[in-house]
């Protein structure tokens, strides 16, 4: 097959099966035939999805570490990430290698303690000791499994985002396995889990996240958990899910569609991008929509500016005042909030047309057009 490549410039690969077609693409790649390389990865990409998703850990095993298959190794990272049951399904039979190219990803959608968990699993069934989850009820030899899983897991500690992990979870899963661990981290790790009211040894890192956006990121994601927690500062364990219920150049940038989608779903935070403009402005709601034509009130409302959104630090917000209009329900508007419509939306356009029910945090006064605006369902873990 190969040579009928290299003679005729021609292959058919529709008789393959997914696995034949990978154990070729490798040994293309000893050839180093760089256009079949390509050629049969996009067929694979193109041809074979059910394969490629049903066996993505296995793929990657066999080709993470050549550079040759990064096409291919990004869908199935991509697809890790969409379902992370593919990944939690194998995760003990992992090699060390991926394992660490895996614990690398920002992008990875799983809570940092399930991490946790999984990699103390994966470290104990790869040295064949007791799964007891508490370490002090192990029977035997607890002095000598220690020591063995401090050296096996000691390359993923740094990967480990210890400060989105609650304190909770910190006392019950990851103390017990303090013996595993540098003894400064440890002290670090205690001592922010008493006070949280500090930075974590400098790390910035912010939770894994696969947010369903084409406006912010993971970023921004900390700071919106910062201002619905109301805190200036949320260096811990962010105890909110961001999940995408509507987005207009998805589901159509219409009143109907958002009431459809976005009504009687609880906590909603709405983000709009400028148009023309790197800003992006929008606000929040404790309380749900809907078409009843009725004013809602409660203090823990908010709008905010990003002047920049790639600014974090400039980052405005402002919270409802004493007003009773913190949020305005209508069938023919979409997302409002406040009386004199502090931030609205109707007909196709945004607008913002006083400071009444908010103050001013840098939202145009005026009508303004948008690139798109997006509305998450915020949901507490």
């Amino acid at each position: 097959m190969i040579l009928r490549f290299i003679y005729c410039g021609k292959i058919d690969l529709d008789q393959l099966a997914g696995s034949d077609i990978l154990n070729l693409l490798i040994a293309v790649n000893e050839i180093n035939i760089q256009r079949l390389i390509d050629y049969i990865q996009e067929y694979m990409i193109k041809n074979k999805d059910n394969y490629v998703q049903q066996n993505s850990i296995e793929i990657l095993e066999k080709i993470h570490q050549n550079n040759a298959f990064v096409v291919l190794q990004n869908i199935c990272i991509k697809k890790i990430c969409e379902d992370t049951q593919i990944l939690l399904s194998k995760f003990n039979s992992l090699s060390a290698s991926l394992l660490e190219l895996i614990l690398n990803r920002d992008d990875l959608p799983l809570d940092e303690i399930v991490i946790w968990d999984n990699l103390i699993r994966w470290a104990q069934h790869d040295l064949n000791i007791s799964q007891v989850p508490d370490p002090a009820q192990w029977k035997n030899d607890k002095k000598t499994n220690m020591e063995n899983m401090e050296r096996t897991i000691h390359r993923f500690i740094p990967l480990i985002r210890f400060c989105h992990i609650s304190p909770e979870n910190f006392t019950n899963n990851v103390y017990p396995f303090r013996e595993i661990m540098p003894n400064n981290l440890v002290n670090s790790l205690v001592q922010f889990n008493m006070t949280r009211n500090q930075q974590f040894n400098n790390d910035r890192r912010p939770p894994r996240s696969n947010i369903d956006s084409v406006i912010i990121d993971q970023n921004h994601i900390a700071v919106f958990a910062n201002w619905i927690y109301r805190k200036d500062k949320f260096y811990g364990y962010i105890p909110y899910r961001f999940n995408l219920l509507y987005r207009a150049s998805r589901d159509s940038n219409t009143a109907a569609v958002f009431h459809n989608k976005c009504d009687n779903k609880g906590a909603t935070l709405v983000i709009v991008k400028i148009a023309n403009s790197n800003q992006i402005v929008g606000g929040y709601s404790p309380l749900s929509w809907d078409i009843s034509g009725a004013r809602k009130f409660t203090n823990d409302s908010f709008v905010f500016s990003f002047a920049n959104r790639d600014d974090l630090q400039n980052a405005r917000v402002g919270y409802c005042n004493s007003d009773s209009h913190s949020i305005y329900c209508c069938s023919l508007n979409g997302p409002v909030f406040g009386r004199g419509s502090d931030l609205g939306y109707y007909n196709g356009v945004w607008y913002c047309h006083e400071n009444f029910s908010y103050p001013d945090v840098g939202i145009p006064l005026k009508v303004f057009n948008m690139d798109d605006y997006e509305v998450f369902q915020v949901v507490s873990n």
